[in-house]
């Protein structure tokens, strides 16, 4: 009999990431598809396991998507996909099935990464064997938290990017008014997203020039306003990202204070990668210490950049190896 395949996946709202792991967590057969291209979750794994010929293997099978996962049915937040975990297994006929959080697989690659796959950010040295925090702006905000326990790792996930959000200078209380001119209820997803960069870029003009602006300035993308700010060639997308940037060091130093996060906070996500050095240049690492009398516990709390292309399959595979035990 052969042995079982270990199938993993990595499902945001925007794409879709599929691979095969081995037991020292080894991807191949690593795969991207738009999410956009299929009607339904169903659909696209059975087109991988299709063209990698293995539809009629015995398949183990951990999936980290981006939305809670505690109930059977699944609703993905930023994608209208719903679906029946049980169903799901039946449909594939899967020998096991788990569903992580997607940043719940992304802390569990952490303790993995190595020198080459993380770029620190500030901060002292990062302790063994303590706790660690992730956060990660893309098309949402992703949160998860790690607890070494009995020589394992933990993750604790949640949605800790839809905590209300709390502006710090009139800039900011500006911005927050702003959003709340069409949303009733403003969490930190709401500017350290995709969509949150563009929603801090059009409230700064708006508070600049007021509501007639030109279309084309009404148009721009997270990715045009991050590259004009890189190039500078536009000063209020320098304004955007060198405010983006400060509320991230906030969000990321209420993650530092809420789990005394001495093995490090690390930023995961599409958007950050981009651009590290432009985050170690902003007041990212200030507004992290900037926490009144415990200002000296986060000043010594590592924060990374997570640079490893893959950390979401990779934390599947060890999430799904552990289980296995």
């Amino acid at each position: 009999m052969n042995d079982p395949v270990n199938l993993v996946a990595d499902i945001g709202g925007t794409n879709i990431r599929l691979a095969i792991s081995d037991s020292n967590n080894t991807l191949i057969d690593i795969e991207t598809y738009q999410c956009r291209d299929f009607s339904c979750l169903l659909d696209v794994i059975q087109c991988y396991l299709t063209e990698k010929n293995i539809t009629s293997a015995s398949i183990n099978a951990c999936l980290a998507i981006a939305c809670p996962v505690d109930t059977d049915i699944i609703s993905m937040t930023n994608l209208p996909w719903q679906f029946s975990q049980t169903g799901l297994k039946k449909a594939l006929k899967l020998n096991k099935l788990i569903l992580i959080n997607d940043y719940t697989a992304i802390a569990m690659a952490i303790p993995m990464l190595t020198d080459e796959q993380k770029v620190q950010v500030g901060g002292g040295k990062a302790l063994s064997n303590k706790a660690i925090a992730v956060c990660g702006p893309g098309t949402g905000l992703g949160v998860a938290n790690l607890l070494p326990i009995a020589n394992k790792w933990y993750c604790f996930g949640g949605e800790g990017g839809h905590v209300d959000y709390g502006p710090i200078d009139e800039k900011e209380i500006k911005i927050l008014r702003h959003i709340k001119t069409f949303k009733k209820r403003v969490s930190y997803e709401q500017l350290l997203s995709g969509y949150g960069l563009e929603q801090i870029y059009q409230a700064l003009l708006i508070n600049e020039h007021g509501e007639n602006l030109p279309e084309q300035s009404t148009t721009l993308t997270a990715k045009d306003i991050s590259t004009q700010a890189l190039t500078q060639t536009c000063l209020f997308s320098q304004q955007a990202l060198d405010l983006f940037c400060k509320v991230l060091g906030s969000f990321a130093g209420n993650l530092a204070l809420t789990m005394n996060t001495q093995g490090g906070v690390y930023i995961a996500g599409g958007i950050v990668p981009r651009f590290i050095e432009y985050l170690k240049d902003s007041d990212f690492r200030q507004r992290f210490e900037a926490k009144g009398r415990m200002s000296p516990l986060n000043k010594d709390i590592a924060t990374y950049v997570i640079t490893e292309q893959q950390p979401g399959l990779l934390g599947a595979a060890v999430y799904l190896n552990q289980a296995m035990i």
